[in-house]
């Protein structure tokens, strides 16, 4: 088992693997530190990228500092740069202490990733039978069955797990005829956890009449995965007539053509486009038919943890929950020495000003250096580009179809007493640029998966 380890299958991989910066996410257990012996001893066939290991301390256990240090140690041995991030994996309410862990965790490493970079993890083999258990206890669908992808997107960079072909016994025969030293996690022993439990009282009881069945159920795996691409692909087709003008809106009519099989997979993979939780298929059986059979003035909302799904009209909106919003408060936006510093609009986004030529807002608008942020109270008159008259900026956001939840959220920019932009709507016709003249981009980059909008 060693020998295979040791061949060139791991120079291969790398080929196929773009990314100039290798980071690998370091525990301190055999599997990890498997990992990341092999790429020490084999990077002279890679002398053109870095390779980093970060080790995160979920802060859950008493020996978790100590496990630091060990990886610090490990790693000055190796000659590997290192760092630690430590975390808050505190579950929230009704979320499993195993999820919480796993959110925190990918979410803390998703942020030391760009574009260059790929994390690498050491989830094996077994890892993946018992991923593929655990989805089909929960009773999930082919892109749950298809447990863990070898590569996948995180973040700005990607995912990569090298050594899903190999068993756990190939990996501890390597550590042991290399003498490497690693922690045994005694909570990994515990079968109060699932996959714990799955590890050590159910696959040993498969693979005592079933000795190949980690192959097997891996093997399972790939054929979900090659099903859920597929699907994806008959979505993505669909999504691309449903939804052409902003991501987060799926057209009614474009929905009810579709038999309801493909209702299904669209809307699961719009929620996915959109890094929104998917619901359960009662959820989403009660999702569609309060969407479909409601009336085109009726606004009918579904929720579940992490996700709203409103209607309006004939569109379908998928967002975050919606937060708290005063539309009284007044926030005051001034321009420094190098320019016009990010606003943050709490439970909205970040509003920036980006310099342009001959489109957007008048660079003499603001010449002043001082904006007023504020939103919409009523009684509000706008005449944006393209309007001979003013008119109430309520009938505006109507015309315009802004759904009813965001138009109190939409930030009004004011210089003085004139109304400026309608973040959302349009520039005000009489500071609008002139072709050619010094002009703002008015960007409002949201939270939201949905994106930002830019005047």
């Amino acid at each position: 088992m060693t020998a295979i380890l040791d061949r060139d299958w791991l120079k291969t991989a790398l080929a196929a693997q773009p990314a100039q910066r290798l980071v690998v996410a370091y525990s301190g257990g055999v599997d990890s530190h498997v990992l990341l012996h092999l790429l020490v001893r084999h990077r002279a066939h890679w002398p053109e990228r870095t390779l980093t290991a970060i080790y995160v301390d979920h802060g859950l256990q008493s020996a978790s500092a100590a496990w630091g240090e060990h990886c610090a140690a490990v790693c000055r041995q190796l000659a590997v740069p290192f760092r630690m991030l430590a975390i808050d994996a505190r579950p929230t309410p009704g979320e499993s202490p195993e999820a919480a862990a796993r959110r925190a965790r990918y979410t803390a490493l998703a942020r030391e990733l760009d574009s260059e970079s790929a994390l690498l993890t050491a989830h094996h083999r077994d890892d993946q039978a018992e991923t593929l258990l655990l989805q089909l206890l929960r009773g999930a669908g082919p892109h749950g069955l298809a447990a863990m992808p070898a590569v996948s997107r995180l973040g700005p960079g990607w995912l990569w797990r090298p050594l899903l072909g190999f068993d756990r016994a190939a990996l501890l025969a390597y550590a042991q005829s290399h003498g490497l030293r690693w922690i045994e996690d005694s909570s990994n022993a515990d079968p109060g956890f699932d996959r714990n439990y799955l590890r050590h009282r159910i696959l040993p009881l498969l693979q005592e009449r079933w000795p190949a069945a980690n192959r097997t159920l891996a093997r399972a795996a790939q054929r979900c995965a090659d099903a859920a691409e597929w699907l994806d692909q008959e979505a993505a087709a669909e999504l691309a007539r449903a939804a052409p003008d902003r991501p987060d809106r799926l057209g009614i009519a474009s929905l009810r053509e579709l038999p309801d099989l493909h209702q299904r997979n669209l809307v699961r993979y719009w929620l996915r486009q959109l890094q929104l939780p998917t619901p359960d298929s009662r959820q989403l059986r009660q999702l569609l038919h309060d969407v479909l059979t409601a009336g085109r003035d009726r606004q009918p909302c579904s929720r579940w943890p992490g996700v709203e799904v409103r209607r309006h009209r004939d569109g379908l909106y998928a967002m975050p929950p919606l937060t708290p919003h005063s539309a009284g408060q007044l926030l005051n936006w001034r321009a420094t020495a190098v320019g016009w510093p990010p606003l943050t609009l709490p439970g909205i986004g970040t509003l920036r000003l980006e310099p342009t030529t001959g489109t957007g807002l008048c660079a003499g608008a603001i010449a002043e250096g001082s904006l007023l942020v504020r939103f919409r109270q009523g009684g509000e008159r706008f005449r944006p580009v393209g309007r001979l008259h003013g008119q109430e900026l309520k009938k505006l956001l109507q015309e315009a179809d802004i759904p009813p939840w965001e138009r109190d959220r939409l930030p009004l920019l004011y210089a003085g007493p004139s109304l400026l932009a309608v973040v959302g709507l349009g520039i005000a016709a009489d500071h609008a640029a002139p072709p050619g003249a010094p002009a703002w981009q008015v960007v409002l980059q949201s939270p939201s998966p949905a994106g930002s909008g830019i005047l």
